[in-house]
């Protein structure tokens, strides 16, 4: 039987296996990269339960890449944690548009429960303690940052009723505080909806407002 000739031209080129070349990511895209990585995990496990061995290997590079992007661990986390503080004051002092004060108090409430709800990650990331200085401060002074956008607003509406307004930055904190807290214990239980988390922070806030006292007194016997 007479052999076949082999022709090594019927090979086609579409035929040989083709190697995928992976495309380099630029500096900004890698530094996003880890970044993203960084906030997911420093989320999940918080910072001293996430290592650089970690990050990098998620990110499919070595460890002096990371060390080359942020100087190590502790500077990725802080900036982590100064893009989240930010992102929260500007979404809470952009969304005070109203004019009338009760739905500047729905504002802030929904900035606040947006925030938990569209990043989950950020806000677990903030109401941890954070074992490093942080350029912005931490959740504590951003929480009193933006009692100092409504302290402005109550100043008004309390000179407008015949209240101390010296007082306003007292009752700021008071209600920024109260809706940080719900906003934590929503952030796990994720129940009533949103909107009527927010319904009932207001209701308590407006409602606590409208029946001030000029002068409110204790009623226990101690006085100091």
């Amino acid at each position: 039987m007479e052999a076949v000739p082999t022709d090594s031209s019927s090979t086609s080129n579409s035929d040989k296996p083709r190697r995928t070349r992976r495309t380099r990511m630029t500096g900004a895209e890698r530094r996003q990269q880890l970044l993203e990585i960084g906030r997911t995990l420093f989320a999940a496990k918080g910072f001293e339960g996430t290592s650089v061995e970690e990050i990098a290997a998620k990110a499919g590079v070595s460890k002096p890449v990371v060390y080359e992007h942020f100087g190590g661990k502790e500077g990725l986390y802080a900036v982590v944690v100064d893009r989240e503080m930010r992102r929260l004051l500007d979404m809470v002092t952009g969304s005070l548009t109203a004019g009338h004060p009760r739905e500047l108090l729905e504002q802030a409430a929904f900035a606040l429960l947006d925030y938990i709800e569209e990043y989950t990650d950020g806000f677990r990331i903030l109401v941890r303690d954070s074992p490093i200085p942080q350029s912005t401060g931490s959740f504590a002074s951003l929480i009193s940052d933006i009692a100092t956008q409504v302290e402005d607003i109550l100043g008004k509406e309390f000179k407008s009723r015949g209240f101390d307004p010296k007082l306003a930055p007292l009752y700021a904190q008071a209600l920024v505080g109260m809706v940080a807290l719900t906003g934590q214990w929503w952030l796990e239980v994720r129940r009533p909806k949103k909107a009527e988390v927010a319904a009932h922070l207001v209701n308590l806030a407006w409602h606590g407002l409208d029946g001030l006292e000029q002068k409110p007194r204790l009623i226990g016997h101690r006085k100091s």
